[in-house]
């Protein structure tokens, strides 16, 4: 069965929680659930940008358990535009898939959100090459330096858009199945967060999957099988509970 050009998959970021989007994409998979556009936030959109290219779950399944953070991040020679230097992902880019492709070429739809320094509101980059929409919503202010799209100066999508579903839908989603990664014990820092995941659970055209970081590493690799296993487990609840199939997706 092919994709579904018509659902969306929306990945949050989360630093090395972002392997639970793993085992999502393991789950859906095995349930014959393909989303045709595919939209994330930081480690979302490094998890996402895969899965759009064409990899296949197990294939970013053993990237992710071998990932290091010196694939995507190094010492500044700058350091005035952040600690470290995001050019290492365009050196990992190359290193995969020979060239640097661009987005607008890839197998599946695909938008990385940022935000807008200025204007601090969202933007999608779904064209250009794949390693700038890589590098640019990655980029934590302070730590990982921003990148110039024209007049704009853009950095992590996370300050503005970590659940990027608006993007999905902007991209020509119907309906989007949604990865929120958090923990049970996290602070919410926005009421307008807690409304946001009221609005998704109560929203018929989203699926909802909620994995569950709790005592686990967002910043050190130590738990990725713990995590891709957690996303896993929260998929398939979440897509029992949505009655989702490949007829009904």
């Amino acid at each position: 069965m092919g994709d579904d050009r018509t659902l969306g998959l929306a990945l949050s970021g989360g630093g090395a929680f972002g392997a639970a989007h793993v085992g999502v994409l393991q789950l859906l998979a095995e349930r014959g659930v393909y989303p045709g556009i595919v939209t994330g936030t930081s480690s979302g959109a490094l998890v996402g940008a895969a899965y759009a290219a064409g990899f296949e779950p197990a294939v970013i399944e053993k990237a992710a358990l071998t990932f290091r953070w010196n694939a995507i991040a190094r010492w500044s020679l700058v350091p005035r535009l952040g600690l470290l230097d995001t050019h290492a992902v365009t050196d990992s880019v190359h290193r995969i898939f020979g060239t640097d492709p661009l987005i607008e070429h890839l197998p599946r739809t695909f938008g990385a959100v940022a935000t807008d320094l200025r204007t601090r509101q969202a933007v999608t980059i779904d064209s250009g090459p794949l390693s700038v929409a890589l590098r640019t919503t990655i980029a934590i202010p302070g730590l990982l330096p921003h990148v110039r799209h024209g007049s704009a100066r853009l950095a992590d999508g996370g300050m503005v858009d970590n659940v990027p579903v608006s993007a999905a839908r902007d991209l020509g989603a119907s309906r989007v199945i949604v990865v929120r990664l958090h923990a049970k014990w996290e602070n919410v820092r926005m009421m307008r967060t807690v409304n946001r995941t009221a609005d998704l659970v109560n929203d018929p055209s989203v699926v909802l999957i909620q994995p569950e970081m709790q005592g686990m590493a967002q910043w050190t690799m130590s738990d990725v099988p713990r995590l891709i296993a957690e996303g896993r487990r929260a998929a398939a609840a979440a897509l029992d509970a949505a009655a989702l199939t490949p007829q009904a997706a």
